[in-house]
Formats: C-alpha cells, structure tokens, sequence
C-alpha cells in the first residue's frame, strides 16, 4: 500500500528525516485544508523542523507529485493534486479516520493519570495483525507521544486486545457501553460503520500534535 513512497525515502546521500507517518499525516492535514496550507503551520502540526518540513513538501511536490502550490507569489500554501487525493482515498480504505478524542471520557483506558490530549484512528479489518498492543504501544512512544492503547471489535463488543481475543472472551477484556457508543457516535458523524474486525487505536501526548501522531504511528503497525 506504501509503495509510492519509496521514492520520498531514496537518497544518494542522506536518508531524509521525516517517517512514513509523516508523509501520511500531511496527506491527511492537506485534504483537511483544501484551500491550501503554508510550509510553516505543517511543520507545527507535524512537529519537524523547517528543513525537514522543506524536504518533504518539495519531494511530495517533485517526486510524486501529490501536491501542487496555491500561488507562489502569494505563498498560499500547497493542496493535494488529483494524484495525491486518489492515493490518500485509498489509505482511508484501511485507516478512514483520524479524529481528537475526548480524554474526560477515554481516561479509563488510557495508563496515564496526568492531562493528556488523545486522538484515535479506525484500521479496518486489522483484528489479525493485533496481539495484545505493546507493539502499538511502542510505535506510539518512538514518535514521542505518550502511549497508545487498542481496541478490537468482534461484531458485538469492543473489547482489549489479548492473545486470546480471537479465541474467547472473559469479562474484563470487554469495555462499558458507554465508551462502544462513545465510539460508534464519533464514527457516525463521519458516516464510518464500526465492523467486525475492526481496531481502534488511542493514542495519547502531551500535545494535541504528539497525540495524533502517536495515533497513526500506532495504527500503521496495523497496516
């Protein structure tokens, strides 16, 4: 699914500084700003530096050319192109959502006790490719976020992940009601369905931005 990257990551001399989720999180902030937005705000939303946001905007732009620029002149900013937009809709058939999510009502799931900020994603079908997410725990820690924790839907539940998830269910793996139609709500809103096999991933910060990366860092593992 990731192969029209590649070439974002070749280099004859040094390897770029940005990762995959990176790119991908720009994609999605691009769609999200169809008029365009400016090197300077994708930087902070990605938390990069301003070389490193320079580099991915020109390879996006040159290499693959999934964006294209407002007007230079003006310094508008940069949207995605119809290529951009076609790979994107196709991640969004595996990853259709990155969205805040409320931490008063995800506090019982999430490790930490401190104000934190918390995004989530849906990984279609992934249910196969999740253990008991220390893997998406630890994807989400690498990009700096907090932690991340993993739910997976069976057509009936939502339940945590375990290595016993596909085989049989106990009590304690279940989550309450409320926080399913939390979920279902939020997906809702989006015209996304919650299906059997489904993951959600949950990602924490200490920053909005920090939070979402953890998000998609986590959920990419899924991919």
């Amino acid at each position: 699914m990731f192969e029209e990257l590649d070439t974002l990551f070749q280099s004859s001399t040094i390897r770029p500084t940005f990762e995959k989720v990176h790119v991908l999180l720009a994609l999605f902030i691009f769609d999200e700003n169809r008029d365009g937005i400016g090197r300077y705000r994708l930087q902070k939303e990605l938390l990069i530096g301003e070389g490193t946001a320079k580099s991915l905007i020109k390879k996006l732009n040159k290499n693959i050319k999934f964006i294209n620029v407002t007007d230079e002149r003006k310094r508008k900013g940069h949207f995605l192109t119809e290529a951009g937009l076609e790979y994107l809709n196709k991640i969004k058939k595996v990853i259709p959502i990155i969205k805040e999510g409320k931490s008063s009502i995800l506090k019982d799931i999430i490790i930490e006790t401190e104000i934190i900020y918390t995004y989530f994603c849906l990984i279609k079908n992934a249910v196969h490719k999740i253990s008991n997410g220390i893997s998406q725990r630890d994807a989400a820690i690498k990009i700096s976020g907090s932690g991340a924790t993993c739910l997976v839907f069976n057509g009936e539940y939502l339940i945590f992940p375990s290595k016993s998830h596909l085989e049989r269910i106990d009590n304690d793996m279940v989550v309450n009601k409320a926080l399913h139609t939390y979920f279902e709500s939020e997906l809702s809103k989006e015209n996304i369905k919650l299906e059997k096999n489904d993951v959600i991933a949950i990602g924490s910060g200490d920053s909005p931005q920090k939070a979402r990366l953890a998000t998609l860092n986590a959920a990419l593992t899924l991919t």
